[in-house]
């Protein structure tokens, strides 16, 4: 699916409008040291977005404790609001998620969450802000 007026921003742009640990995540696939990020333990409602663009990824209630050291949630609030490529950096072959606007990094998605989806998309909180419920 082709987003219409998807976000596209060159390397400098993305630096420029990043912290410097966000581009190391975001732009260059790096990772937040388990049970470090803001969203790990965060229980408020509201909606995960994007820290790059403001899309819509993840809604509240699709959050669950996976006890990994990340924020995990079972489903992206919809099929549009992700992608995913394969990540062999490791040696082993992950499912890479970024936000299908403009293709930061979120982290991975693996097949051992909840019901109904059987998936845990394990997600950096440096990569999201949340929008509360009002």
């Amino acid at each position: 699916i082709t987003m219409p007026n998807k976000t596209e921003k060159s390397d400098q742009e993305g630096q420029g409008c990043l912290s410097a640990e966000q581009y190391k995540v975001m732009r260059q696939h790096g990772t937040e040291h388990p049970f470090s990020g803001k969203y790990t333990d965060c229980k408020t409602e509201g909606t995960y977005i994007c820290a790059g663009c403001g899309k819509d990824l993840f809604a509240s209630d699709t959050k669950f404790d996976s006890g990994t050291g990340w924020p995990s949630y079972f489903q992206p609030i919809n099929e549009t609001a992700i992608e995913e490529t394969h990540d062999n950096s490791l040696g082993i072959t992950r499912v890479e998620v970024h936000c299908s606007n403009c293709g930061s990094h979120l982290g991975h998605v693996f097949p051992d969450g909840p019901q109904p989806s059987g998936l845990r998309y394990c997600i950096n909180s440096i990569s999201l802000d949340l929008k509360e419920k009002k």
